[in-house]
């Protein structure tokens, strides 16, 4: 990109084509696209990659339900779907397993009317659940495929699996996309660098590190602390952007087989990893004292999760784990460009789904940069994100 570089020969400047600011998921995937499109790409971390939401340990892939299908139900189908390659991609590019695995979900029908609406739901699967080839089936069972997963007394009226959901490891599915990127000579990571400044108007930033940077392009992609970087080069609206929610998550360790279904129940998450690993997630807090440490809500949810599954009974404890996602204040994710920044990019507000839809977010903010129209819901836009906090 020309104009970055003589924005940078003129105040004695690195320069590159494209500037990301975070090391989560959503930087990590829009960074490695533009790498791979031909871009020079500076990858600006305030900590390490994965010190935020992205570094946690649940990894559910959980796909919307298929009644009243609308735009956002579909572009998450369809990058739930299109995940599955990129993935397999990056672990031949690299060597590194993501532990992601099409395990379905399992989701119990505690009610008569539970029951009713999910047998709606099949119907519907049958119709949108499916691409050229292949279709992904809704099933409402009496059983589970396999005894105690879950509780009998979880599921008295059946239970629904769900073959489209999938899971991942997200540390690992970081650590591939770091290596990818480690790979590129025309990509710079830079970890314990976080962006203190930016000047959209002369394509300049400058890093708490001290560097400074001439860019062609910036996607802010920093969790959370992207509401914050907006406030500088965003006129004031009547509320906030967006927020930091917690999240508390708990590692068994357990006799469990990798292969068996997610189940969710009541916004409880139990997630069959590999090595006998078991995650349980989440809680969502808006409020909180100490946004990274543990607490007797995380006990409570870990004790839910015994009951349900018997087999994690006396499953060990190994680790304990608490964050913030960012949570935009449309509730969907905000991504594409600034509407009063022109080489500015947003990705952000992913809250729960951005494992699944952050590679797909990535090529639509790439497209759009290179002239193309944004292919996301109108409600991801930036510019109904501003307009939802104008409102008075």
């Amino acid at each position: 990109m020309a104009d970055a570089d003589n924005r940078a020969k003129a105040a004695g400047q690195p320069a590159v084509d494209l500037l990301v600011a975070g090391g989560g998921v959503m930087g990590l995937w829009t960074a490695l696209f533009a790498a791979r499109a031909g871009l020079s790409v500076y990858l600006a971390e305030r900590r390490h990659i994965g010190a935020g939401a992205s570094g946690g340990i649940l990894g559910a892939l959980m796909p919307h339900l298929p009644d009243r299908w609308n735009a956002k139900k579909a572009f998450q189908f369809e990058a739930l779907v299109s995940l599955e390659a990129e993935i397999a991609a990056l672990e031949a590019e690299t060597g590194l397993s993501a532990g992601y695995r099409r395990s379905g979900r399992l989701i119990p029908l505690a009610k008569p009317h539970n029951r009713d609406i999910a047998l709606g739901h099949a119907r519907d699967a049958l119709s949108v659940w499916k691409t050229p080839g292949r279709s992904f089936p809704f099933d409402v069972l009496d059983a589970p495929p396999v005894a105690g997963w879950p509780a009998p007394e979880a599921m008295a009226h059946g239970l629904v699996h769900d073959h489209l959901a999938a899971r991942l490891a997200p540390r690992a599915l970081l650590n591939a996309l770091k290596a990818a990127l480690e790979r590129m000579p025309a990509v710079t990571l830079r970890e314990a660098s976080g962006l203190v400044a930016l000047d959209p108007a002369a394509g300049t930033t400058r890093f708490d590190d001290g560097n400074s940077l001439a860019f062609g392009h910036c996607v802010l992609a920093a969790g959370f602390e992207t509401f914050a970087l907006l406030g500088p080069i965003t006129p004031p609206f009547a509320k906030p952007m967006g927020m930091a929610v917690k999240g508390q998550a708990a590692l068994l360790k357990a006799p469990v087989d990798p292969a068996l279904p997610v189940i969710f129940a009541d916004g409880l998450y139990i997630v069959p990893h590999e090595d006998g690993l078991v995650a349980i997630g989440s809680t969502s807090e808006n409020a909180f004292a100490e946004p990274l440490s543990t607490d007797g809500l995380l006990d409570g949810l870990i004790e839910k999760a015994r009951r349900m599954a018997p087999v994690l009974a006396n499953a060990p404890v190994v680790e304990r784990w608490a964050g913030l996602r960012p949570k935009a204040i449309g509730r969907e994710p905000m991504v594409g460009r600034h509407p009063d920044h022109a080489n500015v990019s947003l990705m952000t507000g992913g809250f729960k789904v951005s494992f699944g839809l952050a590679h797909a977010l990535a090529r639509a903010v790439l497209d759009e940069m290179k002239g193309g129209t944004l292919g996301v819901p109108p409600s991801f836009t930036v510019m109904a994100h501003f307009e939802e906090a104008g409102r008075r």
